[in-house]
């Protein structure tokens, strides 16, 4: 990988990580219309640690106080009823979903599910999932309302996002809205959950980085997640204030195009579904 690229591929993680779009399904169509190799799983899931810092950094205040009420509730009675330190348990509780997925799932996730016809169609059908949930969702509760159920009901969401295509922000945003959160309550826990699991992933796969026999590309590597950074952090910043005032439409339009852009690329012999461009 060379440095225009992972400069190109750090843009598009870091613009498309919060967004409900997915930004898996974005980095392997942009490598395949580019006619560059697919960067791969193990590149996706180390960039994302730069996306996931930027939410560290914005949301640091809310936190510092989710893990000092969490600590305190191990052996303190009296915090276990606290909000923050119940959101520390339910951000690991709804973290389970991913880990055991992701651990049974490797191979496939590595190879069957980076299929662009695959990524096609999660970007429609996910799509129309979450313009049903934008609309029918009550959103009247905050994460104050969080239970046990609620809990694993977005981390069986955000396992979802192991296929590109899925979306971890507009899967896990569209259950909290299915289940009656605010757009901008169920944004905030979606980022917050993939904080474990990325980590968790992107240092997991940190050894698959080079594991293909040609040398490891640590430079690119750092810079694209240096990159996805600095984007991610604006985009962050930027929708949350959107989502307090309008709706999930223009990205479900989005969605969709992009999609069906995907088929007819593919049914006209202009992508090779499984490798990239044929011109």
């Amino acid at each position: 990988m060379g440095w225009f690229e992972a400069l190109v591929l750090g843009l598009v993680q870091g613009l498309t990580e919060f967004l409900p779009i997915s930004s898996s399904a974005h980095l392997r169509i942009t490598a395949a219309l580019a006619g560059w190799d697919d960067p791969g799983a193990a590149f996706t899931a180390v960039t994302q640690i730069g996306t996931e810092l930027a939410v560290i950094l914005y949301f640091s205040a809310k936190i510092g106080k989710i893990l000092r009420a969490w600590f305190f509730s191990i052996y303190k009675k009296d915090w276990r009823q606290d909000p923050d330190a119940r959101l520390g348990w339910l951000i690991i509780v709804g973290s389970l979903p991913i880990v055991v997925l992701g651990l049974l799932l490797q191979d496939a996730i590595d190879e069957t599910f980076r299929d662009l016809r695959i990524t096609a169609t999660t970007l429609i059908v996910f799509g129309l999932i979450l313009l049903v949930a934008d609309r029918i969702g009550k959103q009247e509760r905050t994460l104050d309302h969080l239970t046990v159920p609620h809990g694993l009901g977005f981390g069986f969401a955000q396992a979802l996002a192991l296929i590109p295509g899925v979306s971890r922000s507009g899967g896990t945003t569209s259950a909290g809205l299915l289940l009656g959160y605010t757009r901008a309550e169920a944004a905030e826990y979606s980022f917050l959950l993939a904080l474990p699991a990325v980590f968790g992933s992107g240092l997991y796969k940190l050894t698959d980085i080079g594991k293909d026999g040609a040398p490891a590309q640590w430079g690119p590597t750092i810079l694209a997640t240096l990159v996805a950074f600095g984007v991610g952090y604006a985009v962050i910043a930027w929708l949350m204030s959107y989502i307090k005032t309008k709706s999930f439409v223009p990205f479900v339009i989005y969605r969709l195009v992009l999609g069906a852009l995907l088929f007819v690329l593919i049914v006209t012999g202009v992508l090779d579904p499984q490798e990239g461009p044929h011109l």
